[in-house]
């Protein structure tokens, strides 16, 4: 857990932030391995039974107040919390006070359970509050509390549909206070996004905060390195902060907290400049020529998992062969099994419909993990160019790194640190070890219905496609609504074709229909309704049943493959059977989805190919498990490379006075 920052520790400082010391590597690999065991204990020991006791017991005297002792109440509490700071017996205050203030405007009472989360995060923990539970509403809890103790609060989401949403929702909360709100999502100008940095509390994306943080030190200039910072102001004075968009890294509660500070980690963050060659389109195009030339193994091997192409040693004498007569950047060894590595990259490992679309002959990024189309972003290194070339669309121009940074080094940044999700435990050891976040588990309100259908896996895709929509039949007709989840564009709109062969109505949201997601979530829990969604319906989604529908049984999740990560298949399943609804789920899988192909190894696929066609369904479950315990193995190997490099490149930029 970070150590508390009050604000009066932080007055006439430009831009806070957090100093990640640098540790020897004996230190840095003994809290790594302490890390789990730490972790345990910091659970065990925090207990949140007093503070619901206090809050419960205030409850009395704050529900005598009239509508307008409101906010000169909360005046009361700035003024008592910037003096004595956030302890226990005001924090309490302030929870039974924003609790009331919910109840009367939104018709929302904070639960026990919510109050407990709260705490939480208020405590600079993640707390693992099962889907449904109201996660939205408990981030009130404690951004209202550390708002009026002077802290600048952001509130992170993983996509602009949430932070808008969750905005608009909890807005009359903050206002009720005398707090100001503001939202941050893509396209918003310069003025706007400064104005709404400088609101008491903030909902943003991830993406978005990360961004503005890099432009910020663009804009400033100045190194992340203490010694250098000390330098850099000796050097060129006080800087002002004129052109700044954030106010700092004071406190952020990261929605997903596991999807933001652990999936997506693999991933740094980039911003590039423009740079063009009018002779590139050409150089692009003889590179996808030669590579289409290579043969795959004896001269090309390829990771598509690792997102890994190599050149083997008959690979680069073939391909020294096959540019011998082109010149220019071909001449040069480097420059040219880079660009082979990248034409490679982007034939094999790069997927229309999967990892990106194309629209108005653009190539617009899809985010793996939400689903959603990023379309201010680009591969950097010519990769975005050579994508461009082989989808035949007009070239745009490269991109050149000015800044970088990943969300594991950011986010430890921050003074004060929580985050929210239903799906922790997991990664509890990763939480501590890379940001050190307890992690703090919250029972559930009511007690969870959602019940399985039964687990099924399938030799060949299209047997399980075939599964899938008579499952869909069998519960449309019983008129319950139903979810079904793809992993990709392509596969959602393949099942979409297939249930318009067998005439059952249906929705699709996928990258393609971001701009109906609103639409498509409000309806999908309506009797007989049918919904084909990517991961966009994975995490955040609040569906609503409509009339008679718990009667039937409520909503129903189909998974149509397991994801790289088993949380993520839990934050699917999570959309039914929430806050005491029933609900059901099933997983409908193949052995030639690539999850199992990349990591259950040909032993592995062929005992399950023969257990099932014995009938046994369990064994092939079983390697279908272990592969996907695999990839979670391989992502977290990955996401320790990201952070050792992350720790090399801030010692070692660190010497020449930068580290982005």
């Amino acid at each position: 857990m970070f150590s508390p920052v009050f604000p009066e520790q932080i007055q006439g400082a430009a831009y806070p932030e957090r100093a990640i010391p640098t540790l020897p590597w004996l230190d840095t690999l003994a809290q790594r391995s302490a890390g789990p065991l730490l972790r345990h204990w910091r659970n065990v020991c925090f207990s949140t039974h007093d503070i619901v006791d206090r809050v419960a017991g205030l409850a009395m005297a704050y529900e005598r107040l009239k509508d307008t002792d409101l906010q000169p109440a909360a005046q009361l509490l700035r003024a008592a919390l910037a003096r004595d700071g956030l302890t226990d017996a005001l924090v309490a205050e302030s929870f039974a006070l924003v609790r009331e203030t919910a109840a009367r405007l939104l018709g929302q009472r904070h639960f026990d359970v919510q109050v407990a989360g709260g705490y939480a995060l208020l405590q600079g923990l993640v707390a693992e509050m099962q889907t449904g539970e109201g996660k939205t509403l408990t981030a009130t809890l404690p951004a209202c509390t550390a708002a009026l103790a002077g802290l600048p609060v952001h509130i992170v989401t993983v996509n602009d549909y949430l932070a808008t949403r969750d905005a608009e929702l909890m807005g009359p909360v903050y206002r009720a206070l005398g707090l100001s709100v503001g939202v941050i999502v893509h396209g918003l100008a310069p003025d706007a996004r400064r104005a709404a940095y400088a609101c008491d509390v903030t909902y943003c994306t991830n993406k978005e905060l990360v961004f503005d943080y890099l432009k910020d030190r663009l804009t400033a200039g100045r190194p992340s390195n203490p010694i250098h910072r000390r330098l850099h102001r000796v050097a060129a004075g006080a800087f002002s902060g004129d052109g700044l968009l954030l106010r700092g890294l004071y406190y952020a509660i990261v929605d997903e907290a596991d999807s933001v500070l652990v999936d997506e980690a693999r991933t740094p963050l980039i911003i590039a400049g423009r740079g063009n060659d009018a002779d590139e389109r050409t150089v692009y195009e003889q590179a996808l020529d030669v590579a289409r030339r290579l043969r795959c193994g004896s001269e090309v091997t390829i990771d598509r998992h690792a997102r890994r192409v190599r050149l083997t040693e008959a690979g680069i004498g073939r391909t020294a062969e096959l540019t011998s007569s082109l010149g220019g950047v071909w001449r040069g060894r480097g420059r040219r099994e880079h660009l082979i590595e990248h034409a490679l990259s982007a034939l094999y490992l790069f997927d229309r419909d999967t990892h990106y679309v194309v629209h108005d002959a653009t190539i617009q990024i899809v985010d793996e993990y939400t689903g959603r189309v990023m379309a201010d972003r680009s591969w950097e290194r010519g990769l975005h160019q050579m994508i461009e070339v082989k989808e035949d669309c007009p070239l745009s121009d490269r991109q050149e790194t000015l800044a970088r940074i990943s969300y594991q080094r950011f986010f430890r940044r921050y003074l004060r640190l929580a985050g929210m999700t239903g799906t922790a435990r997991e990664v509890a050891g990763e939480f501590w070890s890379v940001y050190r976040l307890g992690v703090a588990t919250i029972p559930t309100h009511r007690q969870v219905l959602r019940c399985g259908a039964g687990d099924r896996v399938f030799v060949e895709a299209d047997a399980r496609w075939q599964a899938v929509v008579e499952a869909v039949a069998a519960q449309y007709a019983q008129g319950r609504p139903v979810l079904i989840g793809t992993r990709s564009v392509a596969a959602s709109e393949r099942l979409s074709l297939l249930l318009l062969k067998a005439g059952l109505p249906h929705r699709v949201l996928n990258a393609r229909q971001n701009r109906e997601e609103a639409d498509i979530i409000a309806e999908a829990g309506e009797p007989g309704r049918i919904t084909v969604a990517t991961n966009m319906a994975g995490r955040g989604t609040d569906i609503h049943l409509g009339v008679g529908v718990a009667d039937r049984g409520g909503l129903h999740v189909i998974a149509t493959e397991r994801h790289d990560a088993g949380r993520i298949d839990r934050q699917l399943f999570g959309r039914c059977a929430r806050q005491g609804d029933p609900g059901s789920c099933q997983t409908l899988v193949s052995l030639e989805d690539d999850l199992v192909v990349a990591h259950a190894g040909r032993i592995g696929r062929g005992l399950a190919r023969q257990a099932l066609r014995l009938g046994w369904h369990w064994p092939a479950l079983r390697v279908v498990r272990q592969a996907q315990r695999r990839a979670e193995r391989l992502h977290a190997r990955m996401r320790a490379a990201v952070l050792k490099i992350d720790d090399q490149l801030e010692s070692t930029l660190a010497f020449a006075g930068r580290s982005e």
